[in-house]
């Protein structure tokens, strides 16, 4: 029998600046889906570059290479990402002058 979890990792939040979710232990699963909804972008066009990170230790993160499209408009948005040890997270940049999102991040977990 497969093993399924659904996360709401942050709800309506606004980020200025960058974005970083809570990181969330995954290890047991195959595979991962991280869902961003986009409320609001705030600023002179501002626009959203994000991605997904892993972690050995929850700490110290580096880039898996899963990226979302650029984000410029209100939507819903996913990335998937396999092969990614135990710690995920999503990361990401908020361009644009006076720049904020508002934004909740979901993840999907199988094995």
């Amino acid at each position: 029998m497969r093993h399924f979890h659904a996360s709401a990792v942050e709800r309506r939040k606004y980020f200025t600046g960058t974005i970083s979710s809570h990181p969330m232990e995954a290890g047991w699963a195959g595979e991962a889906i991280f869902f961003l909804i986009i409320e609001e972008l705030k600023g002179n066009d501002a626009r959203l570059n994000a991605w997904v990170e892993i972690s050995p230790d929850g700490i110290n993160w580096i880039r898996e290479g899963s990226v979302f499209p650029l984000i410029d408009k209100p939507g819903h948005y996913f990335c998937k990402a396999v092969h990614f040890g135990n710690w995920l997270r999503v990361n990401g940049e908020i361009l644009g002058e006076d720049a904020a999102v508002k934004a909740s991040v979901h993840l999907h977990l199988k094995s």
